[in-house]
């Protein structure tokens, strides 16, 4: 677990800004080195991120936090900023996320993913934002992780020449013509519900990229930290391609980057249980590996569903810390 004791120079910081006095209270911890405090100075709220040098660089998060908000999207407002430090104070968009939300009322499911489509629908409508291009060379960077560290963890040898050409295969699928900006961690956990209206607030975006707008809609939708049953799923697809005229060459590209992100982060998730110490990301891999296997049985993914047959058995997908006993 993250520590969670505020860093040296916060209540400085804070002071500095118009913040004096305000107790700062610990509200999480992500899979990075950042971490979030909440500030409280009598009815004023406001969030603390912590993004300490040189490992993490909050001005990506500025960055498109500003061009977001620009445009008419719910970003935080940036409130006060010290990039020697990694300290940023943003606006508060409150606990009231759509994660919880949909798990306390399943019924309401529908009605509560269908505003997060439906801002996926007018973020396609704008040109991509000034962020590095979500390419080739980064689509096969990323999928990559998954034999670098998914397979040795459950004692796989794989066929890396194999791995790189079934990729190289459907990798044009994935390749928008008019990109558009990717917020990249789009899910249930990072959508905020904000005041009596529980609008769309975003959070988690610093990694954005320009890509294809199909990337967004497969973090919403092959939820890694929460099951979206395939009818929602089905539905929700329905919902953005009646808005988009989205072909069946958009769902190619859907089912490619579904499994890319998929490979993906069952790399991630091994690594940080190996690498960082942090063992609860390997019980969420079964429900990536459901959400994979389902981007495999589709006809564009062939060449890549071949690979995982002859290379990955199905006794070994699952959590690789309990496959590694």
């Amino acid at each position: 677990m993250a520590d969670m004791t505020p860093p040296p120079g916060a209540a400085a910081f804070l002071d500095a800004h118009g913040w004096g006095g305000a107790k700062i209270l610990p509200v999480a911890g992500d899979a990075s080195f950042r971490r979030y405090f909440r500030a409280v100075l009598g009815e004023r709220r406001a969030i603390l991120m912590d993004a300490p040098p040189p490992h993490e660089d909050p001005r990506p998060f500025i960055a498109v936090a500003e061009w977001l908000v620009e445009r008419d999207f719910s970003a935080p407002a940036i409130l006060a900023c010290d990039l020697d430090q990694g300290l940023v104070l943003i606006e508060d968009f409150g606990d009231d996320r759509l994660r919880e939300a949909v798990d306390a009322a399943p019924e309401e499911e529908l009605s509560l993913y269908a505003p997060a489509i439906d801002l996926l629908v007018r973020l396609r409508a704008e040109p991509a934002g000034p962020v590095p291009l979500y390419d080739r060379a980064v689509l096969k960077r990323e999928a990559g992780l998954f034999v670098e560290w998914y397979c040795p963890a459950v004692g796989i040898a794989p066929d890396l020449a194999g791995w790189d050409a079934a990729w190289e295969a459907v990798f044009d699928h994935a390749i928008a013509d008019k990109p558009v900006t990717v917020l990249r961690d789009y899910h249930a956990e990072n959508l905020m519900l904000v005041g009596p209206e529980r609008s769309l607030g975003l959070l988690d975006f610093q990694d954005a990229l320009a890509g294809h707008p199909a990337y967004d809609l497969v973090s919403l939708l092959q939820d890694a930290r929460r099951t979206v049953d395939p009818t929602v799923e089905a539905a929700m697809l329905e919902r953005y391609r009646a808005a988009t005229g989205a072909d069946a060459a958009f769902m190619d590209a859907y089912h490619v980057l579904g499994a890319q992100r998929n490979a993906k982060i069952l790399g991630i998730f091994t690594r940080l249980w190996q690498r960082d110490g942090k063992p609860h990301y390997p019980t969420m891999c079964p429900r990536v590996w459901a959400y994979l296997e389902r981007d495999l049985a589709q006809p564009v993914m062939a060449p890549v569903a071949a690979w995982f047959a002859a290379n990955v058995p199905p006794a070994l997908r699952g959590d690789p810390l309990v496959l590694s006993a």
